[in-house]
């Protein structure tokens, strides 16, 4: 009986670390050698800013993956929905999903409107009716795959909840491993569907 319980309370902080964030995520922790642009101004009433990097793009190995940076990525938005997940590969890389939304998807009136949920690396909504046009919720919301930067973001990142507005600094990226396995962001947010996703490499997160 004895070593029943300690096994179980072994499994339970473990459980409660990883939900912590403070075992088996790890910050991919490349950021320093591209400096982002900071002092653009950001508002929850604004679309995402991206700028698509040209010329030549480095390419960071972390563990069996190769990060490339594919355009820096600015915004502020309401989080919509939050999923964390601990199996397969790309939990590895990103930990955390955010359902996002910004413009009339930040607006706390409409979203009373709209049943939202995560599931499957995936964001989805439902209406009884619109209460803005079905075009503004597709495009001025999406699902984020958040990559943690540094150990400073990884910590914001599993403190962020439903409801609060976030201001994230990064890189749209595409993952590729040597067996052939590739993650790439969607590059716009007019799109829909599957490979809508953003994948973001996060140097910056902040709770407001």
């Amino acid at each position: 009986m004895g070593k029943k319980f300690v096994i179980a309370a072994l499994i339970l902080t473990g459980v409660y670390y990883y939900w912590r964030g403070e075992v088996t995520v790890v910050s991919v922790d490349i950021g320093a050698d591209f400096p982002l642009q900071l002092d653009r101004p950001l508002s929850i009433s604004s679309e995402p800013f991206q700028q698509v990097l040209n010329g030549d793009r480095r390419t960071y190995v972390f563990q069996d993956y190769r990060i490339q940076p594919l355009a820096s990525f600015q915004l502020q938005a309401r989080v919509l929905g939050v999923a964390r997940y601990r199996f397969g590969r790309e939990a590895v890389l990103s930990p955390v999903d955010l359902a996002l939304g910004w413009g009339p998807m930040a607006d706390v009136t409409a979203l009373e409107s709209i049943d939202i949920s995560q599931s499957g690396r995936f964001y989805y909504w439902r209406v009884q009716e619109f209460p803005i046009p079905r075009r503004d919720i597709e495009t001025n919301s999406a699902n984020m795959h958040v990559i943690p930067a540094n150990e400073e973001v990884k910590a914001a990142l599993f403190d962020v909840e439903e409801g609060q507005v976030v201001l994230i600094h990064g890189y749209l990226v595409r993952i590729d491993a040597d067996d052939g396995w590739r993650w790439r962001s969607s590059l716009t947010r007019k799109d829909t569907g599957y490979n809508a996703c953003e994948l973001v490499l996060a140097e910056k997160l902040r709770i407001l």
